[in-house]
């Protein structure tokens, strides 16, 4: 091992290590300066010079080391808070409104017969940084443009529902509609934020903890991209992420900080409520999470702004003079302030006071009822402003402010603080009486004693509904509003899709390879052709789609700082700060962040995005299927492509790079159109139909809020033309008969999909050759819109027996093909049995059921029996269980064949990475 002396110069103790001293003197005084200060003053008074030199060391821009964490009081000195420009009388008074409608929302939810549930603990907390937001910060979409992007926390939904309904957005009819969205119709509220079920109220859905920051992140990121190539103007506007700190825990919360300080996005500012308490307990008892996680956000390069306490603790820090007190902060774990909050002033003044004379000198003088109130800053407007206007006015860098609160805060002892208090819905009649006291609102004890509890409104015309309208018309309109100003595109023409069409010849190329082609014809269409937005994870060569760099180049707001090494590539690696490109590193969790701001960002600013995102399949709905719903809920547009799909086709990179499975959970998103072509004039006509009905006139029948889902795969092959007269409508809804048997006697049908079809073909000519059977082979482009269409139909069919029944599609379409049918894919045989129920006559699938594993294409196939030969055993299979041909030919095939031994199958085509 190497000593010392020959590593690298590294960082000790904040010092390089290999720097010399080149005035030793000077360095002399400056440490007797400081051994002086801790000798004359005391250690506390010479650390407090030591960090005054540390800020003043940034404002000058000398370069040093970051502290880890700070003290445990404000960032903000009481002395360089703002003017607070609102009237906090007014304020508190609307904060007491709201605060009780949310609590009485979700308690009249729990009434008889109903009991749907609901959160009040969690708003209660955070009620103040909420408020002060809406009166002051957040930006609506009534000047023109996208306004504020605000990720409200989940389960404070019924806050924001409270505050709506005082601003008439809502009804008393909403508020008992809470979580009842079928059986209030047109007046039931969604439990969190859900854009699919209110579209015209929430932007984002963020429940599913760790999305919603996440999200924020690539959304703030995604409005630099539209300004950068001059797509939209997002100069003002400012995304908001409300967080919980125990929602911190979540790896998608913290995973993607440094991409936020890498690329400065000062347009964005966490507020993290630490109300010290997850679901039912502390998040960090023996800890203290506000110093963790600003170890953490420092560490990633933000602005870190520490709202702690509030006015209430400035007279006794200001007494501070040794530190006392503020040690005291630092040393008291959080499980200890938890405790705080739940018991008397007296109790406070005896653990936390009680154990030194200083302390317990500096609070002498207050009563047990003043300690008992001495509270956290998240609760105090003043502190809150403070902390947000130096947020939005910070530059270079995104903003966490860490806002200490209680959970339950004004809910009362049962409530506040409690470990239980998530699960806590409804409040008794002593319950209300407290609250209802402690917010000074003017309802009479016998409406609380009989019946639920009243919603309480001071009158359209009061002093307190009149400056909320004031306040949200001077900052844009009201929050949260989703609105779609988008129109229907300029789609491209014929002439787009003509090369795919047109086959390949005698090339061979992958379905990955043809979807690039496409791609690029269609980001050359004057129109549409910059609205589209490709993403991938770092794989553009792999799939490809290195043909881009030149024209579309990877987006970067600092462009490129450097010499390419592959600089004197035709296809060489090029960053701009107006790239087209998303190139979002090994992260397919940013990736798909990525993909839902760009396919949302036809409501949130008015401009539609194309995001084309290509991953690896494996990696997609296996990893992010949480995000897909997201983007589901979300409503959001794009394409999502599967790349290198299939169990058996990605050889040699075994088994967890093997998807068989993908197209199934695909299944289960009902926003999810999802495809599996064989073919580039599939492809051709699968794109040019997505496009339509996301972004151009979509029929009456059709949602647009959906996403297009294409496996695509990496083996070359030869890709024919379009035939003539071909059946677009069965490409669009599933299954087409792609090539008619020619030759053959008894009558069998091939259903295959993806790079199966080739097998399906061969399967087709040893039939005819060999066993006399004529086979059809039928491609099954979408599993799972034949399902979906034929699930619809029964329903129909269910609830209207007195009309016509509907016939699905699939049944329809097969009625009249001769035969058993045998399906095949290069996926696990649930996904083609999705259609079994429909199938008229006998029906067997085949599919690559179980683990994969690293192998030539041809034994993999011939190990899950899905190849040619295997297709051909099956076909037979069931000719013999019809009577069609004697049950002989069963043991002949499996012999001639060889299909017992893996080693006999032909390896099949090698390569084709794309």
């Amino acid at each position: 091992m190497a000593s010392g002396s020959d590593r690298n110069p590294i960082i000790i103790g904040g010092l390089p290590s290999q720097v010399p001293d080149f005035d030793p003197e000077e360095t002399q005084e400056w440490l007797d300066s400081l051994d002086a200060a801790v000798d004359e003053r005391g250690r506390e008074r010479a650390r407090y010079l030591m960090l005054r030199l540390i800020e003043r060391a940034r404002e000058r821009r000398v370069a040093v080391p970051e502290m880890r964490s700070t003290d445990y009081v404000n960032t903000i000195a009481t002395k360089a808070e703002p003017f607070f420009p609102g009237n906090e009388e007014i304020e508190r008074r609307v904060l007491n409104a709201t605060r009780w409608n949310a609590a009485v929302m979700v308690s009249r939810a729990q009434r008889p017969g109903i009991g749907v549930g609901g959160h009040i603990a969690t708003f209660a907390s955070s009620a103040s940084l909420y408020d002060v937001g809406f009166n002051h910060f957040f930006r609506g979409k009534e000047q023109g443009d996208g306004g504020d992007q605000v990720f409200f926390q989940g389960h404070a939904s019924p806050g924001i529902y409270a505050r709506a309904y005082l601003l008439d957005r809502l009804t008393e009819g909403n508020l008992d509609g809470f979580r009842q969205e079928k059986s209030k119709p047109g007046h039931g509220l969604s439990s969190y934020p859900h854009p699919r079920s209110m579209p015209d109220f929430w932007e984002f859905p963020t429940v599913s903890m760790g999305l919603g920051p996440l999200g924020a992140i690539y959304q703030a990121r995604m409005n630099r991209y539209l300004a950068a190539r001059g797509i939209a103007d997002t100069s003002r506007s400012h995304v908001w992420a409300f967080l919980g700190d125990g929602e911190m825990d979540e790896p998608e919360s913290l995973g993607q900080l440094s991409l936020a300080a890498r690329e400065g996005l000062d347009n964005l500012t966490f507020v993290v409520n630490c109300n010290l308490q997850r679901l039912d307990g502390p998040v960090r008892g023996n800890g203290k999470i506000i110093q963790e996680l600003e170890s953490v956000f420092r560490g990633a390069g933000w602005n870190v702004i520490k709202l702690i306490w509030d006015r209430t603790w400035d007279p006794l820090l200001a007494q501070d003079r040794d530190g006392v007190l503020v040690n005291k902060l630092n040393t008291t774990p959080d499980g200890q302030f938890q405790t705080y909050a739940t018991e008397t002033g007296a109790y406070i003044r005896e653990h936390f006071f009680g154990d030194d004379l200083r302390l317990r000198k500096m609070v002498e003088g207050m009563t047990d009822d003043q300690i008992l109130h001495l509270g956290r800053g998240g609760h105090d407007h003043r502190k809150v402003y403070a902390a947000y206007k130096a947020a939005v006015e910070h530059q270079g860098q995104p903003t966490v402010i860490l806002a200490q609160t209680i959970k339950g805060w004004t809910l009362g002892p049962n409530f506040e603080g409690r470990n239980a208090t998530h699960q806590m819905k409804k409040l008794t009649v002593a319950d209300l009486k407290r609250f209802r006291d402690r917010l000074r609102l003017p309802i009479p004890d016998k409406e609380l004693e009989s019946g639920l509890p009243p919603y309480y409104h001071p009158g359209r015309d009061s002093e307190e509904i009149q400056y909320m309208h004031d306040r949200r018309s001077e900052l844009g309109g009201y929050v949260p509003t989703r609105v779609v100003r988008a129109k229907p595109l300029a789609l491209p023409g014929d002439a787009a899709y003509a090369a795919l069409k047109k086959g390949t010849g005698q090339q061979q190329i992958a379905t990955t390879m043809a979807f690039v082609r496409l791609l690029k014809d269609l980001m050359r269409d004057k129109e549409v052709g910059k609205r589209f937005v490709p993403i991938a994870p770092d794989e553009y060569r792999t799939f490809g789609m290195d043909s881009l760099f030149p024209s579309a180049k990877i987006y970067s707001p600092l462009g490129q700082l450097y010499e390419s090494v592959d600089r004197e590539l035709l296809l060489a690696y090029k960053e701009s700060p107006t790239g087209q490109m998303l190139h979002d590193g090994i992260s397919e969790a940013g990736c798909t962040a990525s993909l839902i701001a760009a396919g949302s960002a036809y409501a949130t600013h008015g401009e539609p995005l194309i995001p084309v995102y290509v991953f690896y399949s494996m990696f997609g709905f296996q990893r992010t299927g949480d995000q897909f719903w997201q983007m589901a809920d979300q409503l959001a547009r794009g394409f999502v492509l599967g790349a290198t799909a299939g169990r058996t086709t990605l050889t040699g990179e075994g088994l967890q790079h093997a998807d068989g499975h993908s197209q199934l959970l695909a299944s289960t998103n009902p926003a999810c159109v999802a495809y599996d072509p064989a073919f580039g004039f599939e492809i051709a006509h699968i794109v040019r139909d997505g496009l339509r009905r996301m972004y151009g006139e979509h029929r009456a029948d059709e949602d647009p809020n959906v996403f297009y889902y294409l496996t695509v795969y990496n083996e070359p092959i030869h890709h024919p033309a379009e035939p003539a007269g071909v059946d677009v409508e069965g490409i669009l809804k599933g299954l087409y008969r792609y090539r008619p048997a020619e030759a053959g006697a008894v009558p069998a049908q091939i259903l295959a999909s993806g790079v199966a079809v080739p097998w399906a073909v061969e399967a087709q000519r040893l039939l005819a050759e060999e066993w006399n059977v004529r086979a059809d082979v039928w491609s099954a482009t979408s599993w799972n819109e034949l399902r979906r269409d034929a699930v619809a139909a029964e329903e129909h069919n269910l609830l209207h027996p007195e009309e016509d029944q509907r016939v699905p599609y699939v049944t329809r379409r097969l009625a009249d093909a001769e035969g058993p049918k045998v399906a095949v894919s290069d996926w696990m045989r649930a996904v083609p049995d999705q259609i079994a129920r429909w199938v008229p006559g006998t029906y067997q699938s085949l599919g690559a059921d179980g683990f994969g594993f690293a192998d030539t294409r041809g034994a993999a196939r011939r190990f899950f029996h899905i190849d040619a030969q295997s297709i051909v055993l099956a076909v037979l299979t069931e000719l013999v269980r019809e009577g069609r041909i004697d049950r002989s030919a069963l043991k002949q095939a499996v012999d001639r064949y060889q299909l017992l031994d893996v080693t006999a199958a032909d390896p099949g085509p090698a390569g084709g990475d794309a």
